[in-house]
């Protein structure tokens, strides 16, 4: 992610940021122009080249800086605008792990604007937009428990992910090196772009099952399957994670995830202008001087050399405060092609669906 800068003192400010912290202006993001813009308290709107704007309505409820323009007739920002079903705020615990749920959020849709892609809710589109609904551990519909997950542009996310504790007691149960909040918002949206880029599209569909397997094997019995007998042996060869071994479309959505992962890291050191020149013999393989992932034609084999020293370094510190690594994985070949592969498509799919974007 961008690291970005009070407009008002040019002091560093988090993205989520609603004042700066060096000269107490009220700050905004505005994601047409993917900058924070400062105003002073007195001030009843943001002036913005000539247009006015206001905060996004979710704002009062301390979940998001975004701006709109006040000639607009929605409310609420981008971001805000995909949510059709929230908590009960009146339940403390679900308030605050609302706003974790939001703080995900927010910088997902960041992500898939900076890839490009059609960030369109379903109250504007109702056929092809997203959703997201944010539910309660023991929600049921027709007597069936709701899981987090996809299905028919619905992203459901439930509430014990924004909580950190039961994450963890997940994580670990379930023998997985890595479970995040913004890790599920990767993943579900994974589900959901699928349909958007392969359904109707025969050409890239034949080049996705040349790559990841025919998406037409039962998906029911493949889960089924998995957690019986677990994934293959040599699950590491082919697969980024033990879960993308279960089926095509499991195995898309774990690749697509982690693209997202390295890109908005990427872009991260980016913006901190990190390099990397290890002290120790024969390590010209790991130097590093970091590329903006999101401009420019960049291959993803440019990017993916980038991103062996990043991740080595920054776990390397992690490791000296005792922490677990930020990127407990190892790419396989087999992966870095459907990495690559995902990249590429994005571009295909942008040329042939400009007036989506």
């Amino acid at each position: 992610m961008k690291v970005f800068q009070c407009s008002s003192c040019d002091f560093p400010v988090f993205f989520e940021n609603t004042s700066c912290e060096n000269c107490d202006a009220i700050l905004g993001y505005l994601s047409a122009e993917n900058e924070i813009f400062a105003k002073q308290p007195e001030n009843v709107s943001w002036e913005i080249k000539g247009k006015s704007y206001k905060y996004c309505e979710n704002h009062e409820l301390e979940v998001c800086n975004w701006l709109v323009a006040t000639e607009e007739d929605s409310t609420f920002c981008k971001s805000c605008h995909l949510n059709r079903t929230i908590p009960d705020l009146s339940v403390p615990e679900y308030s605050s792990r609302f706003k974790n749920m939001e703080v995900a959020k927010h910088r997902l849709v960041y992500a898939l604007e900076r890839l490009g892609l059609p960030v369109v809710s379903q109250f504007t589109n109702p056929d092809t937009g997203l959703f997201f609904d944010f539910l309660p551990n023991n929600t049921y519909v027709n007597g069936d428990k709701v899981m987090t997950g996809h299905a028919n542009g619905v992203v459901t996310i439930l509430l014990a992910e924004a909580d950190a504790v039961s994450r963890e007691k997940m994580r670990v149960s379930l023998n997985e090196k890595y479970r995040t909040l913004i890790g599920h918002f990767r993943h579900e949206v994974g589900h959901y772009y699928w349909d958007l880029i392969f359904k109707n599209n025969e050409d890239f569909t034949v080049d996705f099952r040349k790559l990841f397997g025919d998406e037409r094997l039962d998906y029911s019995q493949a889960l089924s399957n998995h957690y019986e007998n677990g994934a293959p042996t040599n699950w590491k060869s082919n697969f980024i994670s033990e879960y993308a071994s279960s089926h095509p479309w499991e195995d898309w959505a774990e690749t697509w995830s982690h693209y997202l992962h390295i890109m908005d890291t990427m872009e991260t050191a980016f913006y901190f202008g990190l390099e990397v020149d290890p002290n120790f013999k024969n390590a010209s393989h790991m130097k590093l001087s970091v590329v903006n992932p999101y401009e420019g034609d960049l291959s993803f084999k440019t990017i993916l050399e980038k991103t062996t020293p990043l991740f080595y370094a920054v776990n390397s510190i992690n490791r000296s405060m005792g922490i677990k690594d930020v990127y407990p994985f190892v790419i396989s070949d087999k992966v870095k092609e459907k990495l690559e592969f995902i990249h590429n498509i994005l571009q295909r799919f942008k040329i042939q669906n400009k007036t989506l974007v």
